[in-house]
């Protein structure tokens, strides 16, 4: 199977996951306890007001009228009108999207930057001082819970406890002259001469990110140790050392390489896992993204934002695992071959 071939079998395959996600996000409405009716009509509200509010909403309709109509509807990019704001589900969604997106991509930088050093240090350091912290640590980080994790952050580092300073804020994300400050603006303002901006935004996503990335970490952390074992005692490594290769070259150049196969496969799907999953520390953080909209949304029962919000999260699971899937494949020729 050529690559163009294996790129639109991957990319159809998206298109029914996505579909499904539509449809079983639509379905859980009608299996749901609790009606949006409710928090919208005032406490004393009659019958008659009830069902004339669910006519308005068209919430009267049989299920697969309505679910033709979100279909449609969905097909021209329209996810309708929030029942408690009465504003866009899309422009609410996609406005908080880029902060969930960044804090999601900063977090998978820093388990990059921090894990796959120290596997490869654990590996090639096996049964000494380096393994066994490099092990420790993996082990603290996916025992520890982010929402714990994130409040001892905010403890020690932004309010300051005994001999640490508060260096970064406790919530919120970073603001210069009353405009929100993203990576793009930081960017920006820094290639113009302004690094203040950078600043601001570095204080306000170090905390969020170290707290969504650390079991993210200690996960590669294990895994890239686990593929450099596993590589290192391959005959190919021996005969690259007979040949007189520089023991760094041998490392770096080949083990590591043919270890970071696997290691791209689990670095997206967790990339879309913390898009999805960021939700507990977006709350701790009060970090604007899709997670806190999500969860008042849940709250207030509103039901087309939790499905703009749930549909959004699953299409970049997808859309994040079919790059995956691509550069697997530019790596590893032979995935096409299926």
């Amino acid at each position: 199977m050529g690559y163009a071939r294996f790129l639109i079998k991957r990319a159809l395959q998206g298109v029914f996951v996505v579909w499904g996600v539509v449809t079983v996000v639509f379905a859980l409405r009608f299996v749901t306890p609790g009606s949006p009716i409710t928090f919208i009509a005032p406490l004393d509200a009659s019958q008659q007001l009830r069902q004339q509010i669910a006519e308005r909403l068209g919430l009267n309709r049989p299920f697969y009228v309505q679910y033709a109509d979100y279909l449609w509807d969905l097909l021209h990019l329209d996810m309708g009108q929030s029942y408690i704001s009465n504003t866009s589900v899309a422009g609410q969604v996609f406005s908080r999207l880029p902060a969930t997106i960044e804090l999601a991509v900063a977090a998978t930088l820093v388990a990059i930057v921090l894990s796959i050093p120290l596997g490869v240090v654990s590996a090639t350091n096996r049964h000494e001082p380096a393994d066994y912290a490099a092990t420790t640590f993996s082990l603290l980080g996916i025992s520890t819970p982010n929402f714990w994790l994130g409040l001892m952050l905010v403890l020690l580092f932004a309010v300051g406890i005994g001999v640490f300073p508060s260096w970064f804020p406790t919530s919120g994300i970073g603001q210069v002259r009353g405009q929100t400050v993203l990576f793009v603006d930081a960017l920006t303002h820094l290639l113009q001469g302004e690094p203040r901006w950078m600043v601001v935004w570095l204080k306000h996503i170090t905390l969020p990110a170290i707290t969504l990335g650390t079991y993210f970490t200690a996960l590669v952390t294990r895994l890239t140790r686990s593929g450099m074992l596993d590589e290192l005692g391959k005959s190919y490594v021996q005969a690259l050392r007979a040949k007189g290769l520089p023991e760094t070259l041998v490392r770096y150049r080949h083990a590591l390489k043919n270890t970071l196969i696997p290691v791209i496969t689990v670095l997206g799907l967790q990339l879309g896992t913390l898009i999805g999953g960021a939700v507990i520390t977006e709350a701790v953080f009060a970090w604007p993204g899709l997670g806190s909209l999500l969860i008042n949304a849940i709250n207030s029962r509103d039901w087309l934002m939790i499905q703009g919000c749930l549909i959004v999260i699953g299409v970049g699971f997808v859309v994040v695992n079919t790059v995956v899937d691509l550069l697997y494949a530019y790596v590893n020729p032979e995935v096409t071959a299926d």
